[in-house]
């Protein structure tokens, strides 16, 4: 999914979690390391992070967001909602939040 999406947004500034010293830390810990890095987290960890998050918001810590993507969405789909909600808008948009892909339908 991420070469897919670097693909199309080649400018695209990523750092893969297993890349980083925070690789295995528990969710606390690598929301707290998020921060310091201003650095938005997409993960399919829909269990647990947004608890993490929320409570961060709750103690009046920042968190600059967190992308939640449905590990059974077709990968095609995945890149153009993340593709989409990257590209229409700005990092600040995130703080504080959860938002889920796939992105809800537009009915016209």
């Amino acid at each position: 999914m991420l070469a897919g999406l670097q693909r199309r947004i080649p400018d695209l500034d990523v750092v893969r979690v297993q890349d980083t010293i925070m690789y295995q830390a528990p969710d606390h810990q690598l929301l707290e390391w998020l921060a310091e890095e201003n650095r938005i987290l997409i993960t399919h960890d829909v269990k647990t992070m947004p608890r993490y998050l929320y409570q961060r918001v709750e103690d009046g810590l920042v968190v600059p967001g967190v992308i939640e993507v449905n590990d059974n969405l077709p990968i095609g789909k995945a890149i153009d909602d993340l593709e989409l909600l990257i590209m229409t808008s700005r990092p600040t948009e995130f703080e504080n939040q959860v938002r889920y892909v796939p992105l809800p339908e537009i009915s016209g």
